[in-house]
């Protein structure tokens, strides 16, 4: 069984304009132990999925899908005992973590109260363990006494991963994790990421419109565009064989300085209204293979290679 199943999850916020279908019809599945990946554009619904499965949507709600946890129905639990999911089971690495972080409370007092809300812990204990988590994710133990201001961004950021990992949980959430970080403050990061990841068993779900840090985090990647899934596989294949005229374009906006010298391409135009969002498939506006069948009939999704699943009518599936 998987750790995590997520089936047809639809997530809409509500505006005086009409409601964007921000997920739209969205599946997938995280296995005990992998580092699984989502990618796209701006606004494609890649945050909108990890608040989604945290159940902390604000404007919007979910409007119906299922999403379990080792077999457990999450969407329909009480809240009060969802909570308890959240930090125990399920954690969440924020985007920003200058915002994240409380700028009035030292960082090993943020650790410790996230320990001692969901335990039995004393507060010696609770620092102890905070102390220890820092220790874990690369940062000098006194650093606790430090308020968010004083640390680096990468140091925060370490910080973040320290309190998401401070439970124990089975499978943690990273949005944008290292968007506000150096190249080099960056790859460090996700090195630590990766290493936690290996030590520690835990599942990630890693988000980030930056395929190149998709590939050196995660054992597979799932492809987003308007709301909708345009291929899922594993990450050498996807990388080495894109099937989507999405994944193509943007893999081609990247440098790849293993390949000859080669011109970037890039994607021309926007992702759509989601408000009113083209028929059939959703890229077909901005794709250059596009034919009548895509502008009105939505492809399904059908596996191309084994494990490797795609979203379009320009594609055969495997025989």
């Amino acid at each position: 069984m998987s750790l995590l199943t997520v089936e047809n999850l639809r997530t809409y916020y509500f505006t005086e304009k009409g409601s964007v279908k921000a997920v739209d019809g969205v599946s997938f599945s995280v296995e005990k132990g992998e580092s699984l990946g989502i990618a796209g554009e701006s606004g494609c619904g890649k945050s909108t999925v990890a608040f989604s499965i945290m159940r902390l949507i604000k404007g919007g709600r979910i409007v119906g899908g299922r999403i379990t946890l080792d077999g457990t129905p999450l969407l329909n639990m009480p809240i009060r005992d969802f909570r308890r999911i959240r930090w125990e089971r399920i954690s969440l690495v924020s985007q920003a973590a200058m915002g994240a972080l409380n700028p009035v409370y030292r960082i090993g007092d943020q650790i410790v109260e996230a320990i001692t809300t969901h335990t039995k812990s004393k507060k010696r204990e609770a620092w102890d363990r905070a102390e220890e988590l820092l220790r874990q994710v690369g940062v000098d133990p006194s650093r606790a006494k430090n308020y968010p201001h004083e640390l680096s961004g990468g140091m925060r950021q370490r910080a973040m991963i320290a309190m998401a990992l401070a439970l124990s949980p089975e499978l943690v959430i990273a949005d944008e994790p290292t968007t506000a970080l150096d190249m080099v403050t960056q790859a460090q990061v996700l090195k630590l990421t990766r290493g936690l990841q290996e030590e520690l068993n835990v599942s990630i779900i890693f988000i980030s419109h930056d395929l190149s840090i998709l590939g050196q985090a995660c054992d597979r990647i799932i492809i987003m565009y308007a709301g909708k899934i345009m291929e899922m596989g594993d990450v050498q294949a996807l990388f080495r064989e894109p099937q989507h005229p999405y994944t193509k374009a943007l893999l081609s906006s990247f440098p790849d300085i293993k390949s000859t010298k080669r011109t970037l391409t890039g994607l021309p135009g926007s992702p759509p209204d989601l408000i009113d969002p083209p028929s059939g498939c959703r890229f077909h506006p901005r794709c250059s293979q596009a034919q009548s069948i895509c502008k009105v009939e939505e492809p399904t999704t059908i596996e191309v290679l084994p494990k490797h699943y795609v979203a379009c009518h320009q594609v055969k599936g495997a025989s």
